[in-house]
């Protein structure tokens, strides 16, 4: 009786000390947790810079960058964008762009955006980098750092991390602009899956690898954009309808999707911004938000400076620039100005549950990530040899529950 008492005792406070403690698993908060971003050109920091494309998937000219940067960097606003602003509420620097020359050990993370990309291959093919290429460039990290780190370290770093991805925009936009028949083949709730799939498919990729924690903003009101409204004959002031309904049928099924992962996927955590909301309320009321103009861009040419012509190096080369763009919500076409991207981002780090759900990305990066190792497994089965030979069935639920407990990716 005194000896199964004893060893049932050590056995249970042995895995309570193992799983409070850790033995080689990181999970404080202030740990550091890195950043990889994926998606298009709102999140794109300067890849389309060294790649082979054309200036309309470029913003390496005046007047982009000039209001914060005092240069150009490839970003498509006056100056910083969504992931300036979230890498510094997480106390990190700008993430640099992957493909960005030099030596980078990315252990803060690393940018794979491209402008012009889309979840679809399809979409401005062969100019931009698509989602499934982009990837493809996180695998190649991946394996960098596991030669740099080592593979426990690079493990470790990839399940911390934090993983947002804004793709779709232009998936949507491309059927219209380019007068493509695509709608003539597709029903626009097959076209919206076949976008969500390629999507589905990648942040189950990135899952494979590690990540556990992954941030979305959905997509605005399309067909309210400058460049969706300049495409609407006799400058009516109405919104393109059309673009904005697969907007609205893209974010239904977004947000389906990843409650489905998040029930199928162990630890599995995410955050949805309501870029929907937030873009429409500040069109519609731009003074309330600090903005005196919610409809014209800064920059551009032709009905609400709708033509994608800012800074004249694309193929219309006459456009107009505002004098301060901080007054303006729209920078160009189809880009908010950094002022609207700094209150964007600011939503998505810290906004409350009616607007960023379930998690705000400033509870994902504080998660706990538990990382166990091959040592604590072994221990914790002996645990449960010794419970179910010395101990009575209440050790085991607990044990049970303490296992659990100990094995899930991610604590908020």
């Amino acid at each position: 009786m005194g000896l199964r008492f004893y060893l049932c005792f050590l056995a249970l406070f042995s895995t309570f000390f193992i799983s409070t403690l850790g033995l080689g698993h990181l999970c404080l908060p202030e740990e550091h947790v890195a950043l990889f971003i994926f998606g298009d050109s709102v999140f794109d920091a300067g890849n389309n810079n060294y790649i082979n494309t054309i200036t309309d998937y470029q913003a390496n000219y005046e007047p982009y960058g000039e209001n914060f940067f005092k240069y150009s960097t490839g970003r498509f606003s006056d100056g910083r964008i969504i992931p300036d602003f979230i890498a510094e509420f997480a106390n990190l620097p700008f993430i640099t762009p992957y493909l960005h020359p030099g030596y980078h050990r990315y252990t803060d993370g690393a940018n794979f955006a491209s402008a012009g990309a889309g979840a679809l291959a399809e979409t401005h093919q062969e100019m931009v980098i698509d989602l499934k290429s982009q990837l493809n460039n996180f695998k190649n990290l991946e394996s960098l750092l596991s030669k740099e780190l080592g593979d426990a370290e690079a493990k470790k770093l990839l399940f911390r991390a934090v993983y947002i991805i804004n793709v779709g925009s232009n998936d949507y936009a491309v059927p219209f602009t380019r007068n493509s028949s695509i709608f003539q083949s597709y029903t626009p709730e097959e076209y919206v899956d076949m976008v969500i799939s390629n999507l589905t498919f990648v942040i189950e990729e990135i899952y494979k690898k590690g990540g556990r924690k992954f941030g979305f903003p959905n997509l605005p009101p399309l067909g309210c954009l400058p460049l969706a409204r300049a495409l609407i004959p006799g400058n009516t002031g109405a919104c393109k309808q059309e673009l904005t309904a697969l907007a609205i049928l893209h974010n239904k099924a977004l947000s389906e999707v990843l409650q489905k992962l998040e029930n199928e996927l162990n630890g599995f955590k995410y955050s949805i911004t309501d870029t929907y909301t937030i873009l429409s309320e500040r069109i519609n009321s731009p003074l309330k938000y600090g903005f005196k103009e919610g409809n014209i861009a800064c920059c551009g040419i032709g009905p609400y400076k709708g033509i994608n012509s800012c800074g004249g190096k694309r193929s219309v080369k006459e456009y107009e620039l505002c004098e301060n763009a901080s007054e303006y919500l729209f920078f160009d076409t189809g880009h908010l100005s950094e002022k609207a991207y700094q209150q964007f981002a600011e939503q998505m780090w810290s906004g409350t549950l009616n607007v960023t759900g379930p998690y705000n990305l400033k509870e994902l990066f504080e998660c706990c990530v538990r990382v166990v190792t091959y040592f604590e497994c072994c221990v914790i089965m002996l645990l449960f040899e010794w419970a179910h030979s010395f101990c009575n069935v209440i050790a085991m639920k607990f044990l049970s529950f303490v296992w659990t407990w100990h094995s899930n990716a991610c604590t908020c």
